[in-house]
């Protein structure tokens, strides 16, 4: 394994082989006396080449690609998974509602072990694995196999998931960290919507089994990929430097030691803080309102696959590989959302850049105007669909373009409310963004299993319309935090408001127990989509953690980052 990896990751992977460093200079350390990146030091990955963080960045959103493509592809196939065991199509949804199950709890399983043990080897244990589980899900005797098989491979296949927006944030700066971030949040989107869509025509002409077979073809190309992806979290790196610099017996440096390990490291404090502290944050006023909103996004977004069957294969007579084809309208969407969210970073950045306004005196009420215009869009785009997909005798194109708006004002929201997380909670935002994920991933995984009977009693119009209400409802809130968000957070116990609070949470953070929360960052990614926007806290003799990064101190360059 290590000859191979070496092999296919020399073209793309960190730029240095650890033999050929020198270590008989003494080593650069921080104020505190940790063994901290010289300025233009070559492991820091924010020095690689461009070039080079790019392939990697690839790398890591071909592993989200994957995460999210094997979330929804057995909902093209479902009426075959149901007539091969015998069961109810709502039985067999089931198999797209464990794995988003197996979401809510792989985050807070590998979020703590890729803080301990880095990024890299989580990556390719739990990527081998969920591989390995897909045999089980493509062979499986009974349906009782296949739904473990969908609940495992959910939960391993999470890591991607949440530890690509680490990884990113690791090799990024904030100021240049938006265009990644950008293609990740989309990427989010888009594999959910093509899986059904490959799977459909698989139906049509294979069955079942097929749908598994080519997310094992799939998995296999992309575990290649994969191995070029080299270790990026920094406190891990320093780690690995601290123990080769002891060994190298330098005078004076014989027991340096890196910044993790002042902490307590231990499996039980790491899962002490990571398992509890969500729990608590996510009934915070505004945590609770931002988790209810994006439970309502992301249980439509999983709604989708079962109403556009509804739609288009029902009611209009299309077959199971054409019927799925107007899904790619939410592709479209998706890309037109994400490229909508990079302008306006890129604008902000300008301002900021040209002196026009400073990052210190932004408040996280800035985000919002995304969340707005997503709010009222995303309810009038579901009335839209609603009401054209009704009727027959309006063109198919109508609702296909309503639901591709659908996709575009749903990001919209999506992406304003976890940056408006990160920048509320802070050094907290860990567990906001771990909380606000169980929540959105739980809802989710329950929408197969109702929106069949709800669409068919209450009909598209009907059912559609029951969803742009409650959509129409909560669009008020992006508008009440824009104006009520500074009182409110006041109050608040987890929003620090001043830079006294600041400090204060910053002084918690640095407590051995607390450390491992950071990790919990990376839940989702679909989590710190664009972790430009985090907030600088403290002041310079404190030491900086970038919540996407998973609690990575920032380099010096980075303490006094902005916010776009």
């Amino acid at each position: 394994m290590t000859g191979l990896t070496r092999l296919l990751s020399r073209p793309v992977n960190k730029p240095y082989r650890t033999r050929d460093l020198d270590h008989t200079e003494p080593p650069f350390l921080d104020d505190a006396g940790f063994l901290a990146f010289k300025p233009d030091d070559i492991e820091n990955p924010q020095n690689w080449s461009t070039p080079r963080r790019i392939t990697v960045t690839i790398s890591a959103v071909m592993l989200v690609m994957n995460a999210t493509f094997a979330s929804s592809a057995p909902s093209g196939c479902i009426p075959s998974i149901a007539k091969d065991f015998g069961i109810s199509t709502e039985a067999a949804a089931l198999t797209v509602t464990l794995f988003l199950l197996g979401y809510c709890a792989g985050p807070l399983l590998f979020a703590p072990l890729s803080e301990l043990y880095g990024r890299r080897w989580i990556f390719y244990i739990s990527f081998t694995t969920y591989i390995a589980f897909n045999f089980l899900c493509a062979f499986a005797p009974n349906f009782g196999s296949l739904l473990v098989g969908r609940f495992l491979t959910g939960t391993l296949v999470s890591a991607p998931l949440s530890n690509a927006p680490g990884v990113l944030a690791d090799i990024w700066s904030p100021l240049e960290r938006a265009n990644a971030m950008a293609l990740f949040s989309t990427m989010v989107w888009i594999g959910p919507a093509l899986g059904p869509v490959v799977a459909g025509f698989l139906e049509l002409k294979k069955d079942w089994h097929w749908a598994f077979y080519v997310l094992i073809w799939l998995g296999a190309g992309t575990w290649l990929i994969m191995l070029t992806i080299p270790e990026t979290h920094a406190p891990t790196i320093l780690l690995h430097k601290a123990k080769r610099v002891r060994k190298a017996k330098i005078p004076g440096y014989e027991n340096v030691k890196a910044p993790a390990e002042k902490q307590d490291r231990s499996i039980t404090s790491v899962f002490g803080v990571a398992l509890t502290r969500p729990w608590v944050i996510l009934f915070d006023p505004i945590s609770l309102l931002c988790a209810i909103y994006l439970a309502v996004i992301y249980t439509l977004l999983y709604m989708l696959f079962s109403i556009y069957p509804i739609v288009f294969q029902e009611r209009r007579g299309w077959n199971s590989g054409v019927g799925e084809l107007p899904l790619i309208g939410t592709v479209v969407g998706a890309i037109l959302g994400g490229s909508i969210v990079l302008f306006d970073t890129r604008r902000r950045t300008k301002k900021i850049e040209r002196g026009e306004i400073k990052a210190d005196d932004m408040e996280p009420e800035d985000r919002l105007p995304l969340a707005m215009v997503g709010g009222i869009g995303f309810a009038a785009a579901m009335f839209w669909f609603s009401w054209t997909a009704e009727f027959n005798s309006v063109h198919w194109i109508v609702p296909t373009i309503a639901g591709g708006l659908l996709s575009t004002f749903m990001l919209l929201i999506f992406v304003a409310y976890l940056n408006y997380l990160v920048d509320v909670y802070l050094m907290y935002a860990a567990s906001a963004i771990a909380a606000n994920t169980i929540a959105r991933s739980a809802s989710g995984a329950a929408a197969p299993l109702y929106t069949s009977q709800m669409f068919h009693a209450l009909g598209i119009g009907g059912g559609g319309s029951l969803v742009a209400g409650v959509a129409t409802l909560l669009a008020v809130v992006p508008f009440v935090f824009y104006k009520y968000g500074k009182p409110i957070r006041i109050r608040s116990k987890f929003a620090p408001t001043n830079t006294k609070e600041k400090n204060r949470v910053e002084d918690e953070e640095a407590n051995p127990t607390d450390f491992a929360i950071q990790s919990s960052s990376e839940v989702d990614s679909s989590t710190d989509v664009d972790s430009s926007h985090t907030s600088p806290v403290g002041n310079e003799k404190t030491e900086e953690r970038d919540v996407s990064s998973g609690g990575q101190v920032l380099a010096p360059n980075e303490r006094k980052g902005s916010r776009p």
